[in-house]
């Protein structure tokens, strides 16, 4: 999400970049096209023309300071606004025990699916979470979230004989206290429609007096686009919201919804899906995605996404391997799998600074399954002595991995070249190094190593 207003954002920040001196005209002109691609992304019209408002008032007869050049203020500027919309700073979720939880929103918006999410980050907490399926109107959901709670190893409560969602709730809560140890968690998935029913709402309400929940969270599709807002704002009338879920960021939204519902409704947004697996589920950090808006890269989810799914001493056996020089191609198989845990290459390339406009598409994606195939249908022994590999071998493996046997030996090739780069790289010749990095590269735009050619 969010690369075509990356783009049209980097555009028109651009030329700023470069001036000496910034005039009423020019920046004018600049934040013309910043409400364009605000307006492009499906961000509420009133919120894109109160943000460039802001901004205007803010570069008018800003003091400029010495060591920064006025285009890079401008960004500056841009850059905190952005943070002010998304909302300031984490939002923190009740610290009450037990927890109760409603989720609410449309239908297909992903309740189900985030209910699982969220019971997994809890139990990553500490909590012990209970899931309870009040979808009546949709008897999949209740299998879908007894099916996604057995994955997560997590209690499940489900009253099937009862279209009753108050009486459902009422259950629930009654079998919570029979528990033993108690759940300290509840999540209530309920049920959606297509739009806003009446009857929708007033089933909503009468839960909500029923559960009394400390966190009432609208799960919202960041594809709605302006829509979004007329459905934040009658959820938020209704049930008087306390957090918004955004999922299916990891879409090709526009993320207009990401940039109006807190600023409409005043509810923060506290947690953002990114894919379908449980584990795509994270804290919203606004200043973290406006960075990500401007293409200045996520260092820091970077690093925590690492923390949390890399294996601390195979990275750090890897790492000696790199060092010394010494890496066969087990190791780089296993690199590989360590970087797959990170999630799709693209999404991780997006995550570090000045990588925003590399492009990684299904085709470099398939490149790397391509090259874990072939490096799978070699023995033990031959990828940990590659020299072995005479021409009857790279036939069998390129019959075995269901490729050419140029793309066998293009690898081979390609791994060579890395391990005289790791070796010059341990003789200390950093410069040569580098150059001959930037060469096999060739330049920003093309990866040629390891399957990118």
């Amino acid at each position: 999400m969010f690369e075509t207003l990356t783009d049209r954002m980097s555009q028109a920040l651009r030329r700023l970049r470069g001036l000496a001196k910034l005039t009423p005209e020019n920046t004018a002109e600049t934040l013309a096209e910043v409400r364009t691609a605000l307006l492009g992304a499906d961000v509420h019209f009133k919120v894109a023309r109160e943000f460039v408002e802001r901004v205007q008032q803010q570069c008018t007869g800003q003091e400029v300071i010495q060591s920064v050049s006025p285009g890079q203020q401008v960004v500056k500027v841009i850059n905190d606004e952005l943070v002010r919309l998304l909302g300031e700073g984490a939002a923190e979720m009740s610290s009450a025990r037990p927890l109760r939880v409603m989720l609410v929103g449309l239908q297909g918006s992903g309740k189900t699916t985030t209910a699982a999410k969220l019971g997994r980050l809890l139990h990553k907490r500490g909590y012990t979470p209970l899931l309870v399926a009040c979808d009546a109107q949709r008897p999949a959901a209740i299998d879908q979230l007894e099916t996604l709670a057995k994955a997560e190893n997590l209690a499940f409560y489900a009253n099937r004989e009862t279209k009753d969602v108050p009486a459902i709730a009422r259950g629930a809560l009654a079998h919570a206290a029979t528990m033993q140890p108690p759940p300290d968690a509840l999540i209530f998935d309920t049920a959606g429609r297509l739009q806003i029913a009446e009857d929708l709402i007033e089933e909503i309400k009468r839960m909500r007096e029923i559960v009394q929940p400390q966190e009432v969270l609208l799960v919202a599709d960041a594809a709605l686009g302006q829509e979004a807002v007329n459905v934040a704002r009658a959820f938020h009338e209704a049930v008087q919201l306390t957090g918004i879920v955004l999922t299916k960021l990891d879409g090709d939204a526009r993320g207009g919804a990401a940039l109006s519902m807190k600023s409409v409704t005043g509810v923060p947004i506290k947690f953002a899906g990114t894919g379908e697996k449980s584990a795509d589920f994270d804290v919203f950090h606004p200043d973290r995605m406006a960075q990500r808006i401007l293409g200045m890269g996520d260092v820091v989810s970077l690093v925590e996404k690492a923390q949390e799914n890399l294996d601390q001493a195979e990275t750090e056996r890897l790492a000696e391997k790199m060092k010394s020089a010494d890496m066969n191609l087990e190791d780089f198989l296993a690199q590989m799998r360590q970087m797959k845990k990170l999630g799709p290459l693209g999404n991780v390339m997006k995550m570090m600074p000045g990588m925003g406009d590399f492009e990684v598409g299904a085709a470099e994606e398939n490149k790397l399954k391509r090259t874990e195939a072939i490096i799978l249908s070699m023995t033990p022994l031959e990828r940990q002595k590659p020299q072995l590999l005479n021409g009857s071998r790279r036939l069998r493996i390129a019959k075995g991995s269901g490729v050419e046997v140029r793309d066998v030996n293009q690898l081979l090739k390609q791994f060579e070249e890395m391990r005289k780069m790791l070796k010059m790289m341990k003789g200390g010749k950093g410069k040569r190094l580098m150059a001959e990095m930037s060469r096999k590269m060739g330049g920003p735009g093309g990866m040629g190593g390891m399957g990118f050619r």
